[in-house]
């Protein structure tokens, strides 16, 4: 069956709220309500957004450094090269979401649901996605380091082009996941977890002393 391919990174023009969009003024507090939002650079430092609404709205060349942004809502919203480091985003709601160019490193976002989301030619670098539910989810591009998706839901989740390095996947379940066309595939645990998953014979070939292990199964040349 063929791979079903990812649309291209859109523009800020190229939203269909784009004409919509005002310049965002003030701070970001908590259980703020933001909708048709433009948050153009400036960088959010430790501060408590939690329990907020972000409809249809964009975010560029953004950082936010830590600050706890917990169950806050993300519909419809589009960002590039935004950097989220050391923030807390767990249990937080993205649906219809695209992100390009970002980080996301020590970020926490356990608990959390995405659905219908896109990343492209982003980092991830120790992110918690324990717990997490991922509904058709695509990392196109992009590159997981030391994430951990232990316990974790993936229902037709792809990895078109990425790099995965010492990735977890602990106790998952597993509902369609296309792994096949990853760059690399560096899975450091959870690999009796990942039944559902499609992979190349490749891979395949490349994962099996890792899966022989696993399951216990000795291997010699004798």
């Amino acid at each position: 069956m063929p791979a079903t391919p990812h649309p291209a990174p859109r523009d800020l023009a190229d939203l269909p709220y784009a004409h919509r969009l005002e310049a965002f003024a003030g701070e970001l507090e908590r259980e703020g309500d933001h909708e048709s939002v433009h948050f153009d650079g400036g960088d959010f430092v430790d501060l408590d957004g939690g329990d907020s609404v972000f409809i249809e709205c964009a975010f560029s060349s953004v950082a936010f450094e830590g600050g706890r942004y917990r169950r806050s809502r993300f519909n419809d919203v589009w960002a590039h090269q935004t950097r989220w480091v050391g923030a807390d985003l767990a249990e937080t709601q993205w649906t219809d979401a695209e992100a390009g160019a970002g980080l996301l490193a020590g970020v926490e976002l356990h608990g959390a649901r995405l659905r219908r989301v896109v990343f492209h030619h982003c980092k991830f670098d120790s992110v918690n996605l324990r717990a997490t539910e991922l509904r058709d989810v695509a990392f196109v591009d992009c590159l997981l380091r030391d994430v951990d998706f232990g316990g974790a839901h993936l229902a037709g989740v792809d990895f078109p082009g990425t790099t995965l390095e010492r990735v977890r996947f602990d106790n998952v379940t597993v509902d369609r996941a296309d792994l096949s066309r990853a760059a690399a595939l560096g899975i450091s645990s959870g690999f009796d977890a990942l039944r559902g998953a499609t992979i190349s014979g490749l891979q395949l070939v490349e994962l099996a002393p890792a899966l022989a292990l696993t399951l216990g199964i000795e291997v010699t040349d004798d």
